[in-house]
């Protein structure tokens, strides 16, 4: 597992952005955003990938 650093350009995993974007739909973009304590403008632009097609949120949950 990598470590997390204080680093300003966070990478997030592909699953982790898809999960966000499912409870963005689900409860909200600032409620998920909190909850998950991410900056709102950073869900905000998971979900416009996700609209454009540049983020593959996928039918499932796959497994690894």
């Amino acid at each position: 597992m990598e470590e997390k650093g204080m680093s300003e350009n966070k990478q997030y995993e592909n699953e982790y952005k898809v999960q966000a974007v499912k409870l963005a739909k689900k409860i909200g973009a600032v409620k998920a955003a909190n909850e998950l304590q991410i900056p709102v403008n950073t869900l905000y632009s998971w979900i416009r990938k996700v609209k454009i097609g540049s983020l593959d949120i996928g039918c499932g949950e796959r497994s690894p």
